[in-house]
Parts: C-alpha cells; structure tokens; sequence
C-alpha cells in the first residue's frame, strides 16, 4: 500500500507519529508535509497529496492541519478527490464506507495524537459498502 501524506505547521508532530506507525506496517508513506514549526501555506503542502491520489499513484492520502478544514477543502478542488474531514474513528468508518473517501483530513488541534493513529487505522482497514452509495458517491464530482 502507498499513502501520501501532507502537512502545515500545526500538524508536523501528528504527521511523524502517523509516518512512524504507517511505515511499522510496511506501508509507503510519501511526505509533503513541512518538517517544522515555521509557519507554512497549507496548500502547498495538500495540493500534491491530492494530485497523487487524483492521479492513482498512491492508494490514499492523509493531510493534517490545525483545523482540518483549509487543508480539506484544498484537497476536494481536486476532482477525483473525496477529502473527509474527522475527528473520531466513528466518523472516519462512516466517510470510507458511505462516502469512499480517499484522503483522510485530520484536525491536529482538536484531537489527540493516539486519537489520530486510531483515525488512521480506521481509514485503512475499513472498506468502502458499495451498494446505494456509489450511486451517491458517483454524483459527488462535476462533469466538465
């Protein structure tokens, strides 16, 4: 499996834990993210997380900023992104099996780091349901 990972300044802690357990599992982790606590640009940073799953080159991504929300709604510019903001497990189950989300968006300063891993593992192990959702699922992007 490949994930692709991205991050601002809020999330640099969050995205070395989650690229510590990713890579424990065998996983391969792209990093985009910023290595630091200097302030950054969130887009820089998602757009090519986005770009690698819109593009097929990894099987999911994962984003992480302060509030999950700049970084989620960069990545749902892209169209064959489904970008889903979480902040518990119940949640992250929810958008893989009804929405078959492809990226993960975690909000470092609303949820715990053990919190996070939990989310991770949620998103990777859960499957998306088909059924009347891709019905659903398939309406989401805009035809050009």
């Amino acid at each position: 499996m490949k994930i692709a990972i991205g991050n601002d300044h809020a999330g640099t802690d969050y995205k070395k834990v989650i690229v510590a357990y990713l890579e424990a599992k065998g996983i391969t982790v792209t990093n985009y993210g910023t290595n630091t606590s200097d302030s950054v640009d969130y887009p820089d940073f998602v757009h090519p997380v986005a770009q690698d799953v819109e593009d097929g080159n990894v099987d999911f991504g994962i984003i992480i900023c302060g509030s999950g929300n700049g970084a989620n709604m960069t990545a749902n510019k892209h169209q064959k992104v489904r970008s889903a903001l979480c902040w518990t497990k119940e949640i992250v189950a929810l958008a893989r099996q009804h929405n078959n989300a492809n990226i993960l968006s975690i909000p470092a300063r609303f949820t715990a780091q053990q919190q996070a891993i939990e989310m991770v593992e949620t998103f990777l192990i859960t499957d998306f349901e088909g059924g009347r959702h891709e019905r659903r699922v398939d309406k989401i992007a805009i035809s050009c």
